[in-house]
């Protein structure tokens, strides 16, 4: 078949730029929902068709499963699946209505004691899952989990019961961290970019960057990755940025660098765009096919990233 090399959707990317290499990345590697997602972010595509995809993956009890997040496999709803179902509904302005009814009554039903949210529920024991998950029969509470969700909800107005106790674990939590790792902050910014107290978020986020850089969680200098440590059970070379922290300028985390390590930052994410058009996952792989369905995922926010700050992808 002969090849147009335009896409259907809009006019092609300058030849090599960086959002034409992801696009052929894309459309040979992407599941379904990623190439409709990154139609709509990078090609204006339509919002229905991406909210299409995602009904795949949902279930009978209002949560998503069949491994959306790729690092967990099987059937089952999952609270790290469902953050990712919200995320991508938020892309797409479609973030409210019956269909958040149902999630919230899905994360009420798999809540622990204190309201939150746990990184695992045991329902996934007996289906295939990363070695550096934990299932166990009584998880915790996690910010890690519960604080992307709050954050998504608030920032999309939603009000539910499920929202005042989840609140309530996030601020504790977050005020809580004296030690920590990248991920629980990443997960602690996501809460205070849009829980509605601003003057506490804004105070709370003060003191996280703090705490980021005096434990050096953050690599300042991607040259020189040596002198920043590696938080214990990532693997061997899987540092987090800048702008893995402040993933727009708006972000209350932005304060937390100057412009000369953000711009090293972004350079940085810029320069591991790889020969094949997209970006790496940096953390431990364990099989073939989840490697296969994150990375697309982590080219779209490399993508995202990138042009949130200006930069010029094409």
């Amino acid at each position: 078949m002969a090849d147009s090399g335009a896409s259907p959707l809009s006019p092609t990317p300058p030849a090599r730029s960086p959002l034409f290499r992801a696009e052929q990345f894309v459309w040979l590697t992407a599941r379904v929902l990623e190439q409709r997602l990154f139609a709509y972010v990078f090609l204006h595509g339509a919002a229905d068709p991406v909210e299409a995809a995602l009904d795949a993956y949902r279930n009978e009890d209002g949560g998503y499963g069949h491994a959306l997040e790729p690092d967990l496999r099987g059937p089952v709803s999952q609270p790290l699946h469902t953050a990712h179902a919200l995320r991508v509904l938020d892309s797409v302005g479609r973030l409210g209505g019956r269909r958040v009814e149902r999630v919230c009554r899905y994360l009420t039903s798999v809540s622990t004691a204190d309201g939150a949210l746990p990184a695992v529920h045991p329902s996934q024991r007996g289906y295939p899952t990363a070695p550096f998950v934990r299932v166990v029969d009584d998880p915790p509470s996690e910010l890690l989990t519960t604080g992307p969700v709050v954050g998504l909800l608030h920032r999309n107005e939603v009000w539910h019961a499920w929202m005042f106790r989840a609140t309530d674990f996030c601020w504790q939590a977050v005020d809580s961290l004296e030690r920590s790792h990248p991920y629980e902050i990443e997960a602690a910014v996501a809460f205070l970019d849009s829980v509605p107290d601003r003057p506490r978020a804004e105070a709370a986020a003060d003191r996280l960057g703090r705490l980021v850089r005096a434990h050096r969680l953050a690599a300042l200098d991607p040259e020189h990755l040596d002198a920043f440590p590696v938080a214990p059970g990532y693997a061997p070379h899987e540092h987090h940025f800048p702008h893995d922290f402040a993933r727009t300028p708006r972000s209350l985390a932005r304060a937390w660098f100057t412009d000369d390590e953000m711009a090293r930052s972004l350079d940085f994410l810029a320069d591991e765009q790889q020969s094949d058009g997209g970006w790496p996952i940096r953390w431990r792989r364990w099989e073939p096919a989840p490697a296969l369905e994150a990375r697309p995922m982590v080219t779209i926010e490399s993508l995202r990233t990138l042009k949130a700050y200006g930069r010029t992808i094409g």
